[in-house]
Parts: C-alpha cells; structure tokens; sequence
C-alpha cells in the first residue's frame, strides 16, 4: 500500500506582539534615559580601580575644571526652591521665564551677580559662554556654600531625605581648589562625598 505524502506547509510565526513589545520597550528608554550634561571646561577624570556606581537622582554635583567650580543639583523642583532661596538671600528677584530657563540649566558656573544675563542667553550662546565659575574662596566671598547650604535644605524640605554630594575633577587639577571644596563641605558638616573616576583595571600581581 502506498505511503500517503503529507503536503508540506512553511512555518509561520506571527512576530506582531514582539514588535509592540520592542517597540514599548525602546520607548520607555528613551523616555526615561538622563541626559548626560556637557562639561563647561574639558574634565579629564582620574582613573581608578575601585567602583562606587553613583545614584542616579537626588545628586548635587560639583565639577572642577582649570580652576573654577560648576554646580548642579538634580530636580526640577530642588533647582526652582533653590534658586528662589539663593535669591532672597543675595536680594535679587528672578522673572518666571528666568526661573524656567534655570530650571532647564544642567550646569553652570557664574557669580549670583551674573546669574541674569547668563540665562538671558540662548541655549546655543550659553553652551559657547566662557563662564567664570562660581565664587568659591573660603575666606572672603563663598557663594559656592550658599548654593551647597540651600540645596540641601530645599531637599530635605521637600523630599526627606539628603542629597548626594560628588566632586568632578579633572586628571591635572591643582590640589588647592579640590582643597577648598573639602574644606567648604566640612564647614557645612559635609564629610561623606564621591569623587568621580574612571575605571581602570586593577593591577596585576
């Protein structure tokens, strides 16, 4: 008796749903990824064998770069009630679009003094703008303390909880002014801080 042949048939495999889910997937990255803040000077950052992986919010980072310090602190809200205090205290008053346009600054690095003009700026003159760095000099004019001391009062104000405090530094970067920084954190009882490195291999025995 014959063999019946059964009729060969291609495989199909519906990859519909495994589309959507890509696709939501590489949304909700892209959605919630942080944007990494362009450096105002160019920071070559020590390496290290040893990591520390950094939070990924409520962090008040300090970048040093030829001489000069650059803050920024994270949440929209901890930069508007910051910026809100820091104006009080130094007696100056920021419009509604001024206070939108720092909200929106990464980072920078200007004397309170020279906030306004800065963030009259567009995005484009501000990212070429050689800013001075913010004043930082522990015996005469500290406005650097006051950006720390405000920050950490509008985040334990608002959030509970106290902020991350890390230093940038770059490679060659002369030791008086990562000095100075320490010595402004230890004034504000600050004596848990990162330093930021790359990773390197560990040496071999």
């Amino acid at each position: 008796m014959a063999r019946v042949k059964v009729p060969r048939k291609s495989t199909h495999i519906d990859m519909t749903a495994m589309c959507d889910v890509a696709f939501l997937l590489l949304t909700f990255f892209i959605l919630t990824a942080k944007p990494r803040p362009q450096d105002p000077v160019p920071v070559d950052i020590p390496p290290s064998s040893y990591e520390v992986p950094i939070a990924d919010d409520n962090v008040l980072l300090l970048t040093v770069g030829q001489g000069k310090v650059f803050f920024t602190v994270d949440g929209a809200d901890i930069r508007q009630q910051t910026l809100a205090q820091m104006g009080e205290k130094y007696k100056i008053s920021f419009t509604p679009e001024e206070v939108k346009r720092f909200i929106g600054t990464n980072i920078f690095g200007v004397p309170i003094g020279q906030l306004k003009p800065f963030l009259a700026l567009d995005a484009e003159q501000r990212k070429n703008y050689k800013q001075p760095g913010i004043p930082h000099d522990t015996t005469s004019n500290n406005e650097l303390s006051d950006w720390i001391r405000e920050s950490r009062k509008v985040a334990a104000n608002l959030h509970n909880k106290a902020l991350f405090i890390a230093i940038k530094g770059d490679n060659k970067e002369e030791y008086p002014t990562i000095k100075k920084l320490i010595t402004v954190l230890q004034k504000q009882k600050v004596n848990k801080f990162s330093l930021i490195t790359t990773l390197r291999a560990a040496p071999k025995k």
